[in-house]
């Protein structure tokens, strides 16, 4: 699946708000508790889902289900310019009643329909069966590396090998590596 660089982002940033959520800091799972704090709080955020819209969307968590993956597939390549109206996902998409609830409220506020676009695009992008790396894409290697090139394991082999020389050059004594002198 193509995901526009707009989407690649703001989905990071979406990933990151909620994982945010997940926790407190003793390590307790608090999402559930969290979310409905935020679900509480959306009139008073909506000035955020124009410029911060990962911040306000965590409160529509789970709240979708998509009945026509393809159209979000497409959605997801799109640049924000390029989404269409919220009326037109309606039919592709539905809201859990509470989320309805939420929606109503985000679409008195003129930026309204294009958060509600964004908003089921991050959801769907989310889910595990749209993850690109999930459907045969592989990951691009980092730039001048290739299949070809030595593993992560060689290169650290290398990178000791290279400290070790670099220590010895300065005139401490070379250990050798299976020895256990560590």
């Amino acid at each position: 699946m193509k995901v526009s660089p707009y989407f690649e982002e703001l989905k990071s940033a979406y990933d990151a708000e909620l994982d945010d959520l997940m926790t407190d800091s003793a390590g307790h799972d608090v999402l559930s508790r969290r979310l409905q704090a935020k679900r509480s709080q959306v009139g008073q955020l909506l000035p955020m889902i124009e410029c911060n819209p990962e911040m306000v969307a965590v409160a529509f968590h789970g709240g979708f289900s998509f009945a026509n993956p393809a159209v979000m597939t497409d959605l997801a390549a799109r640049e924000p310019e390029d989404l269409p109206a919220w009326q037109s996902l309606l039919s592709s998409v539905s809201l859990e009643p509470w989320a309805a609830e939420l929606a109503r409220v985000v679409l008195k506020d003129a930026h309204g329909e294009h958060f509600l676009v964004v908003t089921a695009c991050l959801e769907f992008l989310r889910r595990p069966s749209a993850n690109p790396l999930g459907e045969g894409v592989q990951p691009q290697p980092p730039e001048g590396r290739g299949v070809d090139d030595e593993d992560d394991a060689d290169l650290d082999i290398d990178l000791e090998e290279a400290g070790a020389d670099w220590l010895s050059e300065q005139g401490f004594e070379r250990k050798d590596r299976f020895s256990g002198d560590y």
